[in-house]
């Protein structure tokens, strides 16, 4: 089949290619670097698939374009799927897959790093020893064992973190509308967020986001949290309210922050802007504060992964193209 491939960088094109050649009858695939949108729609005429990332824009007007141009199935190279709007895919006739699982570990052994360099503050303590400053001032972080840690959203990543932080000694509490079976049969108790909020040292989201977990994060849930709480998110963007988040920073209510997504991270995120004036001031905010880390959605990003992406990616096309549904990881 030929498939119109957007938001490729070259580890991207790298591990399709490979993935794609080790196919007994291989894809011709059509590589571009642009965000698919409602101007790019048009680079996908004459392809059967397309092939899409997290910041892509699946909207209802791009769907149509999409449509129009005899397209049947969007490939996505992610679990997340709240940039596509599901309801105009399925009145346009097309089919969206996920990358349902890739490497849970990738993203779980990511959230520990973000809360270690934290709480060790690994970030300044960097930055000091290469001025040849070596002060300890400033850079009291506290052990990890006994410490209450919160997982919200016990899917695959999220079990797997919790596997990882209870190995540090830490008392896991997790919250999810259907728990998992191999956490509770582990003791781990599921608590509603009411009751998770005020007991937590470290809240890590490992939940999709839709419309009951946007702002899932916010100045309510704030404020019945621990003073001093360390809050981590290798999920979506969306599920904390930013504004209400750098409030919690100023008061200190909020003692860390570790982000890997941000809600408005489309702009920002996967792109070299070293040379660009920073226009988001809710982000140049965030990035104030010594007791925030940031990454650029790279949690995700280990040789493991990108190669489980791909070959996840071409079964789900290779079972469409066969006509195998049942076979395909759909999401609408």
């Amino acid at each position: 089949m030929k498939i119109a491939v957007f938001s490729t960088k070259p580890y991207d094109r790298d591990f399709l290619n490979r993935a794609n050649h080790a196919l007994p009858n291989p894809h011709e695939l059509i590589f571009h670097e642009v965000q698919l949108n409602a101007n790019s729609a048009l680079l996908a005429q004459d392809c059967q698939v397309v092939c899409c990332f997290v910041n892509d824009h699946l909207d209802a007007g791009v769907l149509q374009q999409l449509a129009s141009l005899g397209i049947k199935l969007i490939a996505l190279r992610c679990a997340g799927f709240n940039q596509v709007d599901l309801v105009a895919a399925k009145k346009w006739g097309l089919l969206v897959a996920r990358v349902a699982e890739y490497s849970p570990h990738a993203v779980a052994e990511h959230a520990l790093g973000l809360i270690l360099m934290l709480n060790r503050n690994l970030h300044r303590a960097y930055h000091r020893t290469r001025e040849n400053d070596y002060s300890l001032n400033g850079l009291l972080g506290f052990d990890m064992v006994n410490k209450t840690v919160a997982v919200i959203g016990t899917g695959k990543i999220g079990e797997v973190f919790a596997t990882i932080v209870r190995g540090l000694g830490c008392k896991v509490i997790a919250h999810d509308p259907q728990p998992n079976p191999a956490l509770v049969a582990a003791g781990v108790p599921f608590v509603p967020l009411a009751e998770l909020w005020p007991q937590a040292d470290i809240i890590s989201l490992h939940c999709p986001l839709n419309s009951h977990t946007h702002h899932l994060i916010n100045r309510d849930s704030i404020a019945t949290m621990k003073d001093g709480v360390m809050l981590i998110n290798t999920g979506r963007g969306g599920l904390i309210d930013t504004r209400a988040v750098i409030s919690g920073l100023k008061s200190k209510k909020i003692g860390y922050l570790g982000l890997d997504v941000y809600e408005e991270e489309g702009d920002l995120f996967f792109e070299d802007n070293s040379n660009r004036l920073l226009q988001d001031d809710v982000f140049a905010r965030l990035l104030t504060f010594p007791n925030v880390v940031v990454t650029g959605h790279q949690a995700f990003f280990t040789r493991e992964a990108l190669a489980a992406i791909a070959r996840v990616t071409f079964e789900n096309i290779d079972h469409f193209e066969q006509g195998e549904l049942d076979q395909v990881c759909l999401v609408n």
